[in-house]
């Protein structure tokens, strides 16, 4: 089949060239199209009952993630002059397009009982900026008695305060959001100029647009440092500039066609779909290294150039198939999962790595048949000393003491399995980013002052209609958000009963002490006030469904992780509403963006362990299939679960958590590195047959003549990850660093204990009669195929050519 190939595309060269270039083409200008996701993705099924409760309660109530915060921490602003200006700032971000509510201390409003209407209203507290510092300071310290503000907006012990700016929640999906944060940041960082007072930065709105912009920052990076490293080491494998336009020019293609990819598949490009670039790059430039190997020995073995450029297409075509197979299965079988982002970055990144063979496979031998032969110091990577002494020292080891080498492997196994053990897997809104960000600073400024800014929501259901008029299940809800108030890291609660505690303080002339529910005595006086409230008060709708049936709770919580979280849940605050409510109807939920992205990730962790054992199954399969020897399949697996057992041993005894960017790496991982394995077994396979069946000599010679490849191979895929650890999402640094350190342990694996298990475990018995897959191809390797370069002889012809 594989003769055919070839004969197919050097004759077809030209043409096939042309094409390749047209969808290339094809594809970048399908690019232009490409989209940035503005979505937080939703991981958890839509059909799961949290997931359903919360996609209630933003029909009923809208969104809860739709608010930036401001904090101020200096007692600067309460100066004339610059609480003037914050209350200007608060005018000038209400102004902007797409912010529907900006509530901060000089817009504050009290409620105000109007006698005669029999009625509430809202007037505003500073109805004009006082010049005179007395007077500003006189109205601060009401404000501050004014309890249903107090540990939201100003905290009462050191005079913090916060802006609340509220964001239209139809743009908090789209690329508006990012205009909006842009023109707020216009806002609040002229202020700062202005009166040298610091701002600091959360809410959700503020952290995505932050993690979008450094994202697109990243992407771009990432695709150019990919091509310096890779291309760098390329040029000082091969020294040739002809070899380095060529790999790069082929792997600029295969960019082009993920691009095009996910316009054609109606993508987005996400986290984790805006890494395929440069992965791609990383994972391609291997196809070029054992294709351009190969081209070289041909050549220089009979100094027929179409000769050698036919023979890397029947010899290496096979093998380069099966390793692109098993890469692509690594990150195919994440679009068997449930969750959308992970199904799409699957999808793309095993299409194309497919995609990346096919590529290779034509446009190597095609270019390299017009080009000019290669020269003498292109051979020079074939002459390595240093590398040489490397592999006679591994087939020296594995010879002389493999037995050591399966104990080192055990005790080393051993200790990982423990570390394995101690991983925890811990996530967190802001997982991503360094704790020596701004961002992370700022957040713990709210968690230190007001105890966070992640949203958390509960809804209780009455069961009846205008159950919210019912004094006792009032009492019963303060009850609960008393309790919830005694939660360190939880913010003070917002619901329709602070709202009427404000009513009741408000009755009696303001007076703090008043701040309660109405008691049997003047509760029918309050009610009657409340029955005239006109729209001009509508917070208490925001908390309160239409039929007066379903009361909202909202809480503001620090970012304390999943283990916290769930323990939280589930361990404090359910007990508790058994407690206050397990004698009435109420169904009481517990919902919100904090408590659906914590759990979204511990959907998505279960998902990628899932995909990680399916790629194994799956990769075993293929391995049966070439191989039909069941001896031969585990021979090739233990070396590449190993390095997967020391990576899972390196997180469990660094403390590093399983989150979803460390659970991805172990499929991908586990796909790229079984290529070794593959190269050194099929190398080895065809030695056997050419020294009858001795085991030894057909490792040594496995050794020697795919370990090169091996180590250029991983040095390439190791340099090409470990660009990642420069990010600044703790996510892609962990992607980046860890996959990187698997491929590394990987070819250690599979130049020591691979070949030691084949010398210890395989009799070298092979039934002549009866050939595997493998085996099928006599072209894929042959008894001359790597035979030793008469360098000699080499500068002899090119003597002859001067």
């Amino acid at each position: 089949m594989w003769n055919k190939i070839a004969d197919i595309i050097i004759k077809f060269r030209l043409y096939l060239i042309i094409l390749l270039l047209a969808i290339t083409a094809f594809m970048a200008y399908q690019g232009q199209y490409v989209r940035w996701s503005y979505v937080l993705a939703n991981v958890v099924p839509d059909n799961d009952p949290d997931m359903v409760d919360f996609k209630e309660f933003k029909k009923i109530f809208g969104e809860d993630g739709n608010i930036l915060a401001l904090g101020i921490l200096d007692s600067a602003v309460y100066k004339t002059d610059n609480f003037r200006k914050l209350g200007y700032m608060s005018n000038e971000l209400l102004n902007i397009k797409g912010v529907n509510e900006v509530l901060s201390v000089p817009t504050l409003k009290k409620l105000v009982k109007d006698q005669e209407a029999k009625r509430f209203k809202l007037e505003p507290v500073f109805d004009s900026f006082p010049s005179d510092q007395k007077k500003l300071d006189s109205l601060i310290r009401y404000a501050l008695d004014i309890k249903f503000y107090s540990g939201q907006l100003i905290n009462p012990n050191n005079g913090a305060s916060v802006v609340l700016v509220t964001i239209d929640k139809a743009l908090m999906d789209s690329d508006d959001r990012n205009r909006v944060v842009s023109d707020i940041l216009f806002v609040t960082e002229a202020f700062t100029e202005d009166t040298g007072i610091q701002l600091r930065y959360a809410g959700l709105p503020y952290v995505r647009y932050i993690n979008t912009s450094k994202l697109k920052d990243e992407l771009r990076m990432f695709l150019v440092l990919s091509v310096i490293v890779t291309g760098f080491i390329l040029f000082l494998f091969f020294r040739s500039f002809k070899v380095l336009l060529v790999a790069l020019g082929i792997i600029g293609m295969v960019v082009l066609w993920v691009v095009g990819t996910l316009v054609l598949f109606d993508f987005e490009i996400t986290l984790l779909t805006g890494l395929l670039p440069p992965i791609i790059v990383v994972i391609g430039i291997p196809n070029t290294v054992y294709m351009i190997n190969k081209y070289h020995q041909e050549y220089f073995a009979h100094g027929d150039q179409m000769r050698a450029i036919r023979t890397i297409i029947r010899k290496i075509g096979i093998v380069t198939f099966i390793t692109n197979v098993t890469t692509a299965v690594g990150f195919l079988v994440l679009a068997l999962t449930d969750i959308v982002i992970l199904k799409e970055f699957g999808i793309v990144a095993g299409i194309n790595i497919l995609a990346t063979f096919v590529v290779s496979m034509i446009m190597i031998p095609s270019v390299f048949s017009y080009l000019k032969p290669p020269g003498q110091r292109h051979l020079k990577h074939l002459e390595f000393k240093m590398l040489n002494s490397v592999l006679s020292v591994l087939d020296l080891l594995v010879h002389r003491y493999k037995e050591y080498v399966f104990v080192i492997t055990i005790i080393i196994a051993a200790i990982c399995i423990y570390g394995i053990s101690q991983i925890q897997a811990v996530s967190y809104m802001v997982d991503d980013l360094p704790d020596e960000s701004q961002t992370k600073k700022d957040l713990a400024f709210f968690e230190e002052h007001f105890a966070g800014v992640m949203p958390l929501e509960i809804v209780i259901d009455t069961k009846r209609k205008k159950g919210v008029q019912n004094l006792s299940n009032l009492r019963k809800i303060d009850e609960f958000e008393t309790f919830l108030d005694s939660i360190d890291f939880v913010s003070k609660p917002i619901s329709v009963v602070s709202f009427i505690k404000a009513t009741r303080q408000a009755f009696y002339n303001d007076k703090s002490a008043y701040y309660s529910l109405p008691n049997n005595r003047d509760k029918n006086f309050i009610l009657r006030y409340l029955k005239e409230e006109t729209d001009n008060i509508n917070l208490a709708t925001k908390f309160v469904d239409s039929t007066g049936q379903k009361i909202r709770v909202s809480l503001k919580m620090a970012d304390i992780g999943s283990v916290k979280m769930d323990s939280l849940v589930n361990q404090v605050i359910e007990p508790r509403i058994d407690d206050i409510f397990g004698t009435t109807e109420f169904d009481v939920a517990i919902t919100g963006t904090t408590l659906l992205f914590i759990k979204g990730n511990k959907f998505l962790i279960d998902n990628l362990i899932t995909s990680m054992i399916i790629a194994f199954v799956i990769i075993a399969f293929i391995m049966g299939l070439l191989f039909r020897n069941f001896k031969m399949i585990i021979i090739c697996l233990i070396p590449n679960i190993i390095p997967l057992l020391i990576t899972g041993g390196m997180m469990g005894l660094a403390g590093i958590p399983l989150k979803p960017s460390t659970a991805l790496i172990f499929s991908i991982a586990f796909g790229i590195s079984v290529d070794d394995s593959i190269h050194f077994l099929a190398k080895y396979r065809q030695e056997l047959f050419a020294n009858n069946f001795f085991v030894p000599v057909a490792v040594s010679k496995s050794i020697r003549e795919t370990g090169a490849s091996m180590i250029y191979t991983s040095i390439i895929l190791f340099f090409g990850f470990v660009i990642f650890a420069a990010s600044e999402f703790g996510g892609t640094v962990a992607l980046g660093t860890l996959t990187s350190t698997t491929l590394l342990m990987a070819m250690l694996t599979n130049l020591t204990l691979l070949p030691a298990l084949l010398l210890r475990f395989d009799s070298g018995k092979r039934n002549k009669e009866d050939h595997p897959l493998i085996e099928q191809y006599p072209e894929f390797y042959d008894e001359n195929e790597d035979e030793e370069i008469d360098l000699d002889l080499l500068d002899k012809e090119e003597k002859n050519k001067d």
